[in-house]
């Protein structure tokens, strides 16, 4: 079965999607990039965990044992979700960047002045400023990654000429959240083992769009947010055990020096943790629909659903490209359907664009929209690098972001609203 059958029943999963503007006209969510709508099965985890069990953890009775069974639950799907088999080498906190920023000042201790570590021009800078501190600190050089001018992709060449017997971390985006290219994560991770350097992929761009696949990867770190993927606002670390064992973490005196929880810190966000865990059920969930029956496990049925929404959203893109190529006023920034047709971009691309106009700023356009009922971001989404290497600030661009929820009458209504403006 194609997701296209499927798309009005899933659109009834969300609550969200129902909402209309103040006038009764219709609401379309092209914000995804920046945080996506959940289901009714996500939203009813977080409150039944608040209404049965809400306690905290190591308790001696009822409550407290069905908070580690939620727990418990959690860590296994996400093992499932990155494509690892060890629930202990994940570690919740409280978003992408504070985790980063506890693994940077962690990992920062072994490093020495005179190290180096590597960062690209391309990343969130929630992958970028937490290693520039940690090395400001410690008196470790950066070596930068930039993209190619041409296509907006990482330039593997200048990457592989700073690796050196020195460089202690390579750390890469899996996908752009401003250009929606994605990064060859494996063939980065082979360089930056080639150096016996550690790998620390950002995969909250990717997260909602394809299967994450750490161990395919032989990354030694992957991180994503659940908020991304139709989940409440959760991030997620995955590790290598040994990595996660061995390096000290800060933490307090009486907390376990156990993985995971050596470096979840404090109390957690449980009924977060619980709808996190949610989010992954109703991905699999998909995939099982999609299967029709045919046997397989909850990995399997991931990967059935990634490549369903991969198609689906595919199929949006190609749609969103070609009428944006018609108007002369707008500027893609990133890959275009010129890229797409040529074999070695086949793959490369998710269904976020950054678009900017020859005389409206980013924010007209945005606020233009939005009073239209279509919601989109602007400015540089954090992305500052790319921003300020295109010569973008303070501007920055308009971003636009097509889910699995959303319909090609959505994306066609979304380009005739833009040209019209």
């Amino acid at each position: 079965m194609k997701l296209e059958a499927l798309v009005p029943q899933l659109r009834s999963m969300f609550p969200a999607l129902a909402r209309r503007m103040p006038d009764g006209s219709p609401i379309s969510f092209f914000d995804g990039p920046a945080g996506t709508q959940v289901p009714r099965m996500v939203i009813d985890a977080i409150s039944d965990y608040l209404i049965r069990c809400n306690a905290n953890r190591h308790g001696c009775f009822l409550t407290a044992d069905e908070t580690e069974e939620c727990f418990a639950t959690a860590h296994r799907l996400y093992a499932e979700f990155m494509g690892v088999t060890d629930p202990d080498e994940i570690v919740f906190g409280p978003n992408m960047t504070t985790l980063t920023f506890q693994m940077s000042r962690a990992l920062s201790q072994t490093w020495q002045a005179g190290d180096e570590i590597i960062l690209t021009r391309l990343d969130h800078d929630a992958n970028v400023s937490p290693w520039v501190l940690a090395a400001r600190d410690r008196g470790v050089k950066v070596r930068w990654v930039p993209f190619r001018t041409d296509d907006l992709q990482l330039d593997l060449h200048v990457l592989q000429s700073h690796l050196n017997s020195r460089t202690k971390l390579v750390a890469c985006g899996a996908a752009s959240n401003a250009t929606g290219g994605i990064n060859p994560v494996a063939e980065v991770v082979r360089m930056a083992h080639s150096v016996d350097a550690l790998a620390y992929v950002d995969a909250v761009h990717l997260g909602p769009h394809r299967q994450i696949q750490a161990k395919v990867w032989d990354a030694d770190f992957v991180i994503c947010s659940a908020y991304k993927f139709f989940g409440p606002h959760v991030g997620i670390l995955w590790a290598r055990r040994e990595l996660l064992e061995r390096v000290e973490a800060y933490k307090v005196r009486p907390a376990s020096n156990a993985i995971p929880d050596k470096w979840m810190q404090g109390t957690q966000n449980h009924e977060g943790i619980c709808g996190a865990a949610a989010a992954v059920e109703y991905l699999q969930e998909l995939g099982k629909s999609l299967s029709q029956g045919v046997a397989g496990g909850p990995r399997e049925h991931l990967t059935t659903a990634f490549a369903a929404i991969e198609a689906y959203e595919d199929r949006l893109t190609q749609h969103f490209l070609t009428g944006l190529e018609a108007m002369d006023d707008y500027q893609l920034v990133g890959l275009g359907r010129r890229h797409l047709e040529r074999p070695e971009y086949q793959g490369r691309r998710v269904s976020t664009f950054s678009i900017r106009h020859r005389t409206k700023t980013s924010q007209q356009l945005a606020e233009a929209l939005g009073r239209r009922g279509m919601f989109a971001w602007n400015g540089n989404y954090y992305a500052l690098e790319l921003s300020e290497q295109l010569g973008y600030e303070p501007e920055g661009m308009l971003r636009i972001g097509f889910m699995h929820y959303n319909t090609i009458e959505e994306v066609s209504l979304l380009l005739q609203t833009l040209s019209e403006m």
